[in-house]
């Protein structure tokens, strides 16, 4: 029987971050089998890295990440230098990561009372494997090195690595990627070395790093008494400010790259969320989120790309994509139903907390571009419905969040055949209208009647065409599939739809009611599909496992429709899922129940950190607190009290119009909010 390609896990991976750069590795350290390495700008440089004494077992024994890309690992050379049981020589691997470059700082100690005599062998290799090949679990080969001064280099086509070693090596082999050391340490005694490999493509960074400790947006804190909530939006912080990459065409323009290690890049929809999340810290990743996609807006009609006039892309590669299910992507790809409604209500709560008017005023003509998008070319088949279906024959099938081919499926269990009309993506476009109409009319600029009436004949057909009923009530469906049938099994899709203005008050709670209910919410989040249904799997990508960033946007959208009592819950079960994972949340995990698992169970090959589900911390804490603004006229929304467990606690780095706010609970969870000079604030109850 022969082998089949998988895709790598990474469920027990050690990751860290320096977009565009990332290293993924085993839990001592080694780089050296399935998608370890070290990367940058979607290749691998280093395919691996060890660091050993020739048949001398190396026992891990600690592991501590740190900030900004920095890893420590100690393991024990058992048997050197051992009178008794204790351990007594241990290797330490400091790691810092930066864009292009890898940094390793090597101690080997010996405390104990024998002199340590031993050969430490690094080796390392370099296969230069494409981001889609390693994805796929397709074989790469090594590439041949040469030596170079104090190491060894690499290169093929336009790119290159160079690796060196300081002090230099008493011994080196190019053919085996060999450097070696002979050490002689007495009691007491230690000895450092530093290694670093750099990378470089000729043409430069498709996405280059902005500059070293930049982020633009406020730092989030939490203090009072210890709450894992403060530390998951710590946690969250560090790695946000590791996935941040700039514009080439404008590098004062920042975003987020959509994830580690498969997504390390402009994601039209990815890093759309993510700034919209982070909004209540700031509009500054915001406008540079929008500003980059604008430029890339589209120009023309290209079937190949999926590119149309006004519509905002799926993603950007340096080069195209071979995935392992057939599909191939062009370097810039379009297919996407949701990035452009979603860049539009980007833009208008970017406005409503403050983003400056001149800014907002720029963009307005890629504002009206993208509406032009909705009217012409979004409803194929006229039904007046936003449907997308895959014109390439190549790209992806499905084009919605949940992007995976198996994706949309009726509650037997059949999948669905395109063209295919989202629930989400109905109540993004309305949402986008009635918030475009809002801006135009606000600047002047005509059209605001149009769209107001355009998405209200939504919302009438949405309501006639996408409500449906079983044993537990009516429900919206995820879908219409190509025969306009209802595609009818129960799934998160349905919490996006809250806030947005789609539902009435009667339908909000009735969809808070299903995703509250044991089939969806699994204790740490809600699952993707009900656990009734037919094509339900816990460790499905997007049939049954819990995303974070989806149960967050539920959470809020349950919030702003004030069903807080349906958001408290969720939002405690996504804390407590961020404590098990050491406060890093990845970009999903298994939809087993609480009630039977103490712990979220890992999907094996899980982005991590992954920047919609580490921006969720910030859109979760804004849910809990109810927090809404509207800068241009002046004004804060929050809550009187927060839910059990929220009591006295102090939020700081939030921000309006680039004003700072402190909210604070005291001993009961009531809540009082410090607003800037000259800003009104409502309290809900």
């Amino acid at each position: 029987m022969s082998a089949i390609a998988l895709q790598p896990f990474l469920h027990d991976a050690q990751l860290s971050v320096a977009a565009p750069s990332f290293c993924a590795s085993r839990p001592d350290g080694r780089i050296g089998e399935g998608a370890d390495g070290f990367y940058h700008g979607d290749r691998r440089i280093l395919s691996r890295l060890e660091a050993g004494v020739a048949a001398v077992p190396n026992a891990p024994v600690a592991t501590a990440l740190g900030e900004d890309g920095r890893t420590t690992f100690v393991t024990v050379l058992r048997g050197i230098a051992e009178l008794t049981p204790d351990p007594a020589v241990t290797l330490e691997r400091r790691r810092e990561l930066h864009p292009g470059r890898l940094v390793e700082r090597y101690t080997v100690r010996n405390a104990g009372d024998l002199t340590a005599r031993l050969r430490l062998d690094l080796r390392a290799e370099s296969d230069f494997a494409a981001m889609d090949s390693v994805k796929a679990g397709r074989a790469t080969r090594a590439l041949t090195p040469t030596a170079g001064p104090n190491g060894l280099r690499w290169s093929e086509g336009a790119l290159s690595a160079a690796l060196t070693v300081e002090p230099a090596p008493d011994h080196l082999a190019a053919d085996t990627g060999t450097l070696g050391f002979d050490l002689e340490l007495a009691p007491g005694q230690s000895w450092q070395a530093v290694l670093e490999c750099t990378a470089e493509h000729r043409d430069g960074d498709l996405f280059p790093a902005p500059a070293a400790g930049a982020a633009p947006w406020r730092t989030p804190a939490i203090t009072g008494r210890d709450h894992h909530l403060a530390h998951w939006i710590a946690r969250s912080h560090h790695d946000l400010r590791g996935l941040l990459l700039t514009d080439p065409l404008e590098p004062a323009d920042h975003f987020l790259g959509a994830g580690a290690p498969w997504f390390l890049t402009l994601f039209g929809r990815d890093s759309l969320w993510a700034a919209r999340m982070m909004l209540p810290l700031g509009t500054e990743l915001a406008a540079g989120t929008l500003r980059t996609l604008a430029r890339r807006q589209g120009r023309a009609l290209d079937p190949a790309t999926e590119e149309q006039p006004g519509k905002i892309l799926h993603e950007v590669r340096r080069d195209e994509q071979h995935l392992d299910n057939g599909s191939h992507l062009p370097p810039c790809y379009f297919g996407t139903a949701d990035a452009t409604p979603l860049w539009l209500t980007l833009l208008h709560d970017a406005w409503r907390w403050g983003m400056p008017e001149d800014q907002v005023e720029d963009l307005l003509p890629h504002a009206e571009a993208a509406l032009a998008w909705l009217a012409d070319h979004a409803d194929a088949d006229g039904d007046g419905f936003l449907e997308y279906v895959d014109s390439s024959g190549k790209g992806l099938s499905n084009q919605g969040w949940k992007d995976s081919s198996d994706s949309i499926r009726f509650r037997d269990g059949r999948i669905a055949d395109a063209p295919i009309a989202l629930s989400e993506v109905q109540a993004y476009a309305y949402e986008a209208a009635v918030a475009s109409a809002a801006l135009l009319e606000a600047f002047g600029r005509p059209g605001a009647d149009r769209w107001r009436q355009w998405a209200e004949e939504l919302r009438l057909r949405f309501r006639d065409r996408f409500w449906t009923e079983d044993a537990h009530g009516p429900y919206p469906v995820v879908a219409l599939d190509g025969g306009k049938h209802k595609v009818d099994s129960v799934a998160s899709n349905m919490g996006h739809l809250l806030g947005t203005g789609l539902l009435d008050p009667q339908e909000s709670a009735l969809v808070a009611g299903r995703l509250t209910a044991p089939g969806m919410d699994s204790g740490f989040g809600l699952r993707t599909l009900d656990a009734a249904a037919a094509g339900f799997n816990p460790l499905g990508y997007h049939t049954g496992s819990v995303w974070p960033h989806d149960s967050a946007i539920a959470v809020h959208g349950l919030a702003r429709a004030g069903l807080h009592d349906a958001a408290a819950p969720l939002a405690a079960g996504l804390v407590r899922a961020a404590a098990a994972f050491d406060h890093r949340l990845p970009e999903l995990f298994g939809g087993y129940p609480r009630a039977e698992v103490a712990r979220p169970v890992p999907y094996p090959a899980s982005c991590r950190p992954q920047a919609w589900a580490a921006a969720a911390s910030v859109q979760v804490v804004q849910a809990l607190l109810g927090l809404e603004a509207d800068a241009p006229n002046r004004r804060l929304r929050v809550r009187a009290q927060l839910p059990a467990g929220y009591e006295s606690l102090t939020f700081t780095g939030l921000t309006v119009a680039g004003l700072p706010i402190e909210v604070s609970t005291d001993h009961t969870g009531a809540v009082d909010l410090r607003a800037p000079e000259g800003f009104t604030v409502t309290t809900d109850r």
